[in-house]
């Protein structure tokens, strides 16, 4: 069975994997299938990243209950492998096959006896922003942090921990889980390898000031679209729009919102134009009559994801607009919004009013903001490079833009460099 809380301030492995998303969760239970012992480090509460945010993937259009919850299966499971979460990690020193690393393990204010049961939250008064739905709704200062969450333990945000209301949710709960006074623990580990796999955030829209969000409630972005058409997201699956909550019947998805541009990401991600793509089926399910618009430079779909495409394209509900769009403006008098495009094909500027739209925003790796250590190569863009030789390998998006499968097979590789990068001592 892993190991959840370490009872030990100095801990071994083989390898050390950072980040407890797709990425990282493959990397680890690829590492303790072949027998070898691992270390999975996630800085939030619980695993499972922005996979676990999603509605469903493409192109099978299936939950990520189906994929998370099997691994989450493997890694309860296995005793080869141990889960920290909450963790920061301090400092790395060492080399390939003998690394020491100091971790931080913050406070969840909440021990092992805790069973979910939710008592505590019956009692909360205290809400918290709902960062897992980007802000769309709200839990109460002690939560579980997402439907597979893991470990599915509560948490209490540490802004109301001091509240003098939050005794009285601990004197609540019937097996005296909740310790306010938790204090942050500092451990050492020592490691062989380690597999970077640090994950992504979406680009920060509101540097796109000519699109509007922020502004108009209805422009949202393609990660919060995912949350909103999910069950367990903000509208319970229902996909409505802010401002009023209507039903939609007209929808507008922005391509390369800030992407492929020199004063935002010069980069494309990739998966921005088949995740819209996706996000029009979730539109389609639930309003057969809506029509879509979605707004494009040049579709990237290789593969057998084409295939995927060319389905949307025979949808005549569905309306490809050759053209990036330039500018959002609202309509005063109902809260719509005008889409200001070229067309290139034609030449002609083009207005299209919908009653919502999707800015698909590209991924920024973490590593540009928390940078690997150990003098870690990364490329123009913030992804972990390629050609590192000093025992610390990129897996998933922080080595560059992956769809999940894509990442899933990256983290294999990532696995196996970190394995054989040395012999601990």
């Amino acid at each position: 069975m892993a190991e959840i809380t370490p009872v030990k301030d100095q801990i071994t492995a083989d390898v050390l994997v950072v980040g407890g998303g797709i990425a990282g969760i493959t990397s680890a239970i690829e590492t303790a299938e072949v027998g070898k012992q691992v270390i999975l480090l996630e800085k939030e509460p619980s695993l499972g990243g922005r996979v676990a945010a999603m509605n469903l993937y493409f192109p099978k259009m299936c939950p990520p209950t189906c994929g998370i919850e099997i691994n989450l299966k493997r890694i309860r499971l296995n005793p080869n492998i141990r889960v920290l979460t909450l963790a920061d990690i301090e400092e790395i020193t060492g080399q390939p096959g003998n690394m020491v690393v100091t971790i931080k393990l913050k406070p969840r204010y909440v021990n092992e006896r805790c069973t979910g049961c939710g008592e505590c939250e019956k009692v909360c008064e205290l809400e918290r922003e709902n960062t897992f739905d980007h802000g769309m709704s709200k839990t109460k200062a002690i939560y579980i942090p997402h439907l597979m969450a893991y470990p599915a333990r509560h948490i209490i945000d540490p802004e109301f921990v001091k509240d003098e209301s939050m005794k009285k949710v601990a004197e609540a709960c019937p097996y005296d889980a909740i310790d306010l006074d938790m204090e942050a623990k500092t451990i050492t580990a020592k490691v062989g390898g380690i597999v970077w796999a640090t994950g992504w955030k979406p680009y920060d829209a509101t540097k796109i000031d000519n699109l509007g969000f922020g502004k108009y409630k209805n422009v949202l972005t393609n990660v919060m679209m995912e949350r909103l058409a999910s069950a367990n997201g903000p509208t319970k699956g229902k996909i409505i729009r802010p401002s009023d909550n209507k039903e939609v019947t007209s929808v507008g998805f922005v391509q390369c919102a800030g992407s492929r541009d020199e004063n935002h990401l010069p980069y494309c991600s990739a998966i921005c134009c088949l995740a819209s793509m996706k996000q029009t089926t979730y539109i389609r399910d639930q309003y057969p009559d809506a029509e879509i618009h979605m707004f494009y430079i040049d579709v990237r779909s290789p593969g057998r994801l084409e295939d995927f495409y060319t389905k949307k394209q025979e949808d005549e509900k569905v309306h490809f607009h050759r053209g990036k769009v330039a500018k959002i403006t609202e309509n005063a008098d109902n809260g719509n919004l005008i889409l200001h495009a070229e067309n290139t094909l034609t030449g002609k500027m083009t207005t299209t009013e919908v009653e919502m739209a999707i800015l698909a925003i590209g991924m920024v790796p973490n590593a540009v903001d928390s940078p690997p250590p150990l003098d870690t190569k990364l490329d123009e863009y913030g992804f972990v490079a390629q050609d590192n030789d000093n025992g610390i390998y990129g897996a998933g998006v922080a080595s560059r833009p992956f769809d999940v499968s894509g990442a899933n097979m990256d983290a294999t590789g990532a696995a196996l460099k970190a394995i054989n990068s040395g012999v601990r001592r």
